[in-house]
């Protein structure tokens, strides 16, 4: 099974850290690791394929500071839209591949990415260009890309179920402050996990740090990253308080993964939405 490296393009929440107006000793840090643009993950297999998660509103900064030159599939975990509003920037991708990129959702997510990006999915595009080119196939259950095997993970991100992903050892768990038991089922073995946790106060729709090290103490993955993280958690400090194997993600952060796994199975979860 081939390797591949999964880079943190961001870890911070919807805001950003620093947020703007800010004065706090987080938000004027010194310490490159305080500064956090909005979620997304970047997970590229020897060989293919490149992987996106979420387009996140920093997409193109992203992209330019981590060298990210390829993606082949995007998948989505919800359509709030810190996760969303970097889709425009994936019609440079369109030129460098030559191609549509696939994007895969659930329904919901779907039908909100229809709706905010109209342009993108009426055909023929207008006079003019610059309109990304994607194709986007709904997620019902597992699914490949390019023949790489991907596992939804449902949690709850406070009233709204939304998806994780586990690829292979490696779970990517965002904005969430449930994990269904039928999905900590999925969830077993993890070389590495990276998982949503806020803050220390309590939050309606995010894991407080206490809550993601009870949840990630019971996955038991080998490491855990911790990501959404917002301007109440100082990085170095947080740190050293955390257990053994667990720690804050920070942006550019790169995860090696010693194989993930094919399939010679179906490309889609599903038929196009």
């Amino acid at each position: 099974m081939p390797a591949a490296r999964v880079t943190l393009l961001g870890t911070g929440t919807s805001h950003g850290v620093p947020m703007i107006g800010c004065r706090c000793a987080v938000c004027r840090s010194d310490d490159p690791r305080d500064r956090r643009l909005r979620p997304s993950i970047h997970i590229a297999v020897d060989g293919g394929p490149y992987v996106l998660v979420d387009t996140a509103t920093d997409l193109r900064q992203q992209a330019l500071t981590n060298d990210i030159t390829r993606v082949d599939a995007v998948l989505f975990t919800h359509s709030h839209a810190d996760h969303v509003m970097g889709l425009d920037e994936l019609r440079r991708f369109n030129l460098t591949s030559g191609r549509k990129l696939p994007l895969y959702a659930d329904a919901k997510t779907g039908v909100e990415l229809r709706r905010i990006f109209s342009y993108a999915f009426s055909a023929p595009p207008g006079p003019g260009g610059g309109v990304p080119e994607v194709a986007l196939t709904e997620i019902d259950g597992p699914f490949a890309v390019d023949g790489l095997a991907v596992q939804p993970v449902p949690v709850m991100h406070g009233p709204q179920p939304i998806l994780g992903f586990r690829v292979g050892g490696f779970a990517y768990l965002t904005d969430c402050n449930h994990v269904p038991e039928a999905s900590m089922a999925l969830l077993t073995g993890l070389d590495v996990l990276v998982l949503d946790a806020l803050r220390h106060r309590p939050h309606p729709t995010h894991f407080t740090l206490a809550e993601a090290v009870e949840v990630a103490t019971r996955i038991g993955a080998r490491q855990t990253l911790f990501t959404h993280i917002c301007h109440d958690l100082p990085h170095a400090a947080t740190n050293a308080a955390l257990p053994d194997g667990m720690a804050l993600g920070y942006d550019g952060q790169v995860v090696t993964l010693a194989d993930v796994p094919r399939t010679p199975g179906p490309t889609a979860g599903g038929g196009p939405a």
